[in-house]
């Protein structure tokens, strides 16, 4: 409690704001999200409770950011790597990952109420599906009560470990290790479980409809994998490219020979999913083309210079910015985001 107050009394009397505007004059941080709903939204029962931030919380913290940051585009970004310039003072970066439809519903009108930009990376073998990854179909199932524990255990061909969703998780876990035919197989019997009958990912539709409201796109793989244990790491770097250019309906060559196209910010950029790359990876990724590079390593960006090609991502859940009692507590955010260690990841 006393930490607490602590905090609460630096950041009311501007303790806090003036360290960051020092501290973090030269570095870009990169805030990373998933899924934003609002709480009476049939989706947020059975959302994961760690990667899903309601509607008002969001709106909240786009606010902050706003009072305490410069808000710049990934386009804004990509030129200053490109032409080695300079982004504003505190430069801060939405993003979120994966291609969920509720960051449409909520998160695309609370941006554009803000005049902020974002981006999203999406999954391109998402775009278009109805049902989201298996591990938010397992979890959803379990939040429903459709599937328990050992249901989900004796699928995947393990003991129970444990109780609740971190014996879930364990399980999903085992499951992330397997090939995908293996996996498909052991879930296979559980499909009825795992759909609950809603659409969860984006269409090209929403797709467009993002951009026109001041969302860039940019890739998260094909399928959704850790690229460091894909069969075909290749398939998930390029084949990508190939997926998106195809929905924007241009030729990736055509998209690399406009450096300032929708299309070709989408086809330069990448966050790694699960945050899973190695120094190989991410090599072979520059190979492919992707100019810059996002990570899940919570750091912030030095910007002097131009930004690197490999960028940190702080991740934002719940916890962040609320109390206990799901109270936005701005102190809070600001302890968390201002003190990340500042470094260059490559």
């Amino acid at each position: 409690m006393l930490k607490n107050f602590a905090r609460k009394c630096l950041y009311a009397c501007g303790a806090l704001g003036l360290y960051h505007r020092l501290r973090n004059a030269d570095s870009l941080t990169v805030v990373m999200f998933h899924r934003t709903l609002r709480p009476d939204d049939p989706r947020w029962k059975a959302c994961d409770p760690d990667y899903t931030l309601s509607d008002d919380l969001f709106r909240r913290s786009i606010a902050f950011f706003a009072r305490h940051y410069a808000v710049v585009s990934l386009a804004q970004v990509l030129r200053a790597r490109r032409e080695g310039g300079t982004l504003p003072p505190r430069s801060l970066l939405i993003t979120f990952d994966d291609g969920w439809l509720d960051n449409v519903d909520y998160a695309l009108p609370a941006l554009r109420d803000a005049g902020l930009p974002a981006v999203m990376f999406v999954a391109a073998d998402a775009v278009g599906a109805r049902q989201p990854f298996y591990q938010e179909r397992i979890i959803g199932a379990w939040r429903r009560g459709a599937l328990d524990v050992a249901a989900l255990a004796d699928a995947v061909g393990e003991a129970p470990q444990g109780e609740g969703l971190p014996a879930i998780r364990r399980s999903i876990a085992t499951l992330e290790a397997m090939t995908p035919d293996e996996r498909a197989r052991r879930l296979q019997p559980l499909a009825t479980a795992l759909d609950d009958g809603l659409r969860h990912m984006v269409d090209v539709a929403d797709l467009h409809a993002l951009r026109a409201g001041g969302v860039e796109l940019g890739l998260h793989g094909k399928r959704h994998l850790h690229i460091t244990r894909a069969a075909d790491p290749d398939e998930e770097l390029g084949g990508a490219r190939d997926a998106m250019a195809a929905m924007l309906d241009t030729s990736l060559d055509s998209a690399l020979d406009a450096p300032e196209g929708a299309a070709s910010i989408a086809c330069a950029t990448m966050s790694f999913p699960h945050g899973a790359y190695d120094d190989a990876i991410a090599a072979r990724a520059r190979e492919t083309g992707y100019e810059l590079l996002f990570t899940s390593v919570p750091v912030l960006n030095p910007v002097v210079g131009g930004p690197s090609w490999l960028l940190g991502r702080t991740g934002y859940e719940t916890e962040t910015v609320a109390d206990a009692q799901g109270r936005f507590r701005p102190e809070k955010l600001a302890w968390y985001l201002f003190r990340r260690e500042t470094r260059r990841l490559a």
